[in-house]
């Protein structure tokens, strides 16, 4: 077939990630040869490749419900926020300088040329390629230079269908002014709708959509229900808010059971890494972003970030790293992860991500962090000692920093030589190895001792979670989902067509 379609937004985090990947898990189950695509990820949670190159952690995920290895190929242009108005670009997987808003547009060509040949590339080798848009496709004040939305519908001549949170009220209006806005030539691609996230009757949503039908002349594809069961892979900051519980929404019942509390830095990177916790009965995890709540925890998590030197100034102004502090002299759990690990060591020094020198760390790790110019992008292996002997364990890593002294024990090691990676003292430790936590067996020996350090002895590790089969089980919900609530022969027509369907052209506010 050779076909494409773009799923694009009403609004930013309709649940485009989702249905992308339900799309792809749906499509694949049938036998077709399905890809994921986005061209232009803005996004601080990212995954690695087998060849080291660094794409968005949702296009790693909608590889896996494809049944493919995660490949630069699927998101050829990455934006890392570094600032409000600056972003880091990675480009087929590698650092590619920086850039903001003002000179995206001289930028446009170059990327606009990368994304396209990527997508031609993968239309020749699969028979569907399901793209996945940016934010809204009705940032009209940005169209002159997309490239991720209605602009690469252009260029690939593909078919659009647009997708909208009723759960958050308006959809009906969203998508009527999602498509109204639009320049003629872009309404042409806009084929119909999906409804996401609904809760309630059927029934009375069913005479909105025929108005919208009326009105658009553009059918809805489907109406998918909320499922609270949905939880894993937070695409952007947005689904990453304080107060959000990670992880499946009901509790087991233990009588005994741990708290987690995962910082919320502001700029926060492949927050992911707390769900493989999320994951264990009798663990509950949370976002929080005050001090109280980070010394209540049974075990507080500093997680990776961006912004290693300006996050750890927020942690200060708001009397975090005071309990912090506390924490580790009352020899109660602390975790952190890359940019977490990094702050804290003795002093950070870094001249490149922040360009703020020497500043002091936490003080928690006897080590320095140098910050080198050269990022590390790498999918990792090695071994950690347990309880009952040796395990294996795997991880990635995305960081600049490098430890450059540091007399702690290791956490782990790497390799036949066993470097050391990460270090222990007491109850604290890091690494900067994202990832570590989804090895099973490492996580449970881990949790019995993180327990008995928060003073729960009595905590009971779960023998049987796998959390790569907790993931593998979470895609086929949402392929489910989409199986059961979506038309997908109707798509799968549209797509075979392609673009330049017979739609009408809304003018309703195009003429006034």
């Amino acid at each position: 077939m050779n076909g494409a379609l773009l799923v694009g937004g009403a609004t930013s985090d309709a649940g485009k990630s989702m249905i992308v990947t339900g799309l792809c898990r749906a499509l694949a189950r049938q036998g077709i040869r399905v890809a994921p695509f986005k061209a232009q990820n803005m996004s601080n949670n990212s995954a690695i490749t087998p060849d080291g190159g660094e794409i968005g952690r949702a296009q790693a995920l909608q590889a896996f419900a494809c049944g493919l290895d995660p490949s630069t190929r699927f998101n050829p242009v990455l934006l890392k926020p570094g600032s409000d108005r600056r972003s880091h670009v990675v480009v087929r997987g590698r650092p590619d300088g920086q850039i903001g808003a003002a000179d995206y547009a001289t930028r446009r060509a170059q990327l606009l040329g990368v994304v396209t040949d990527e997508l031609a590339s993968l239309r020749a080798d699969f028979d569907i390629v399901i793209c996945e848009g940016a934010g809204s496709i009705a940032e009209i004040n940005l169209r002159g230079s997309d490239i991720a939305n209605m602009g690469l519908a252009q260029a690939g001549a593909m078919p659009v269908i647009v997708v909208s949170d009723i759960d958050r009220g308006g959809s009906l209006a969203h998508l009527f002014g999602t498509t109204a806005v639009l320049g003629a030539d872009d309404q042409r691609l806009v084929a119909g709708y999906l409804i996401n996230k609904f809760r309630g009757d059927p029934g009375l949503l069913a005479p909105g959509l025929e108005q919208l039908r009326e009105l658009t002349g553009r059918p809805t594809y489907g109406v998918v229900p909320y499922a609270s069961g949905i939880w894993i892979d937070a695409e952007d900051s947005l689904s990453v808010a304080v107060g959000r519980r990670v992880g499946p929404p009901a509790a087991d019942g233990r009588p005994v059971r741990l708290s987690v509390a995962a910082i919320r830095l502001p700029r926060i990177s492949n927050s992911t890494d707390v769900e493989a916790l999320a994951c264990e009965p009798g663990v509950d995890v949370a976002w929080v972003d005050d001090a109280g709540a980070v010394a209540a925890a049974d075990i507080a998590i500093l997680p990776g970030t961006r912004a290693t030197v300006s996050d750890l100034a927020w942690l200060r102004s708001r009397g975090i790293d005071a309990a912090l502090r506390g924490r580790a002299a009352a020899g109660r759990p602390v975790i952190g992860i890359c940019g977490g690990f990094q702050m804290l060591g003795r002093t950070i020094d870094d001249d490149v991500e922040s360009g703020g020198g020497r500043v002091e760390g936490l003080g928690l790790l006897d080590m320095t962090i140098r910050f080198d110019a050269d990022k590390i992008t790498k999918q990792v292996t090695g071994h950690a000692d347990v309880r009952d002997g040796r395990v294996a364990v795997r991880g990635y890593e995305i960081h600049h920093g490098r430890v450059d002294g540091c007399t702690e024990d290791a956490w782990i090691r790497q390799g036949d030589n066993l470097i050391a990676e990460g270090a222990v003292r007491g109850a604290v430790r890091g690494t900067h190895w994202h990832g570590l936590l989804e090895n099973n067996a490492f996580r449970r020996d881990l949790l019995i001792t993180l327990a008995e350090q928060a003073g729960k002895p009595a905590f009971e590790v779960a023998p049987d979670t796998d959390v790569a089969a907790i993931r593998t089980g979470q895609v086929d919900l949402i392929a489910d989902l989409l199986t059961a609530h979506v038309d997908l022969d109707a798509l799968l027509d549209i797509i075979g067509r392609g673009a330049g369907a017979s739609v009408p052209v809304i003018t309703h506010m195009l003429t006034g």
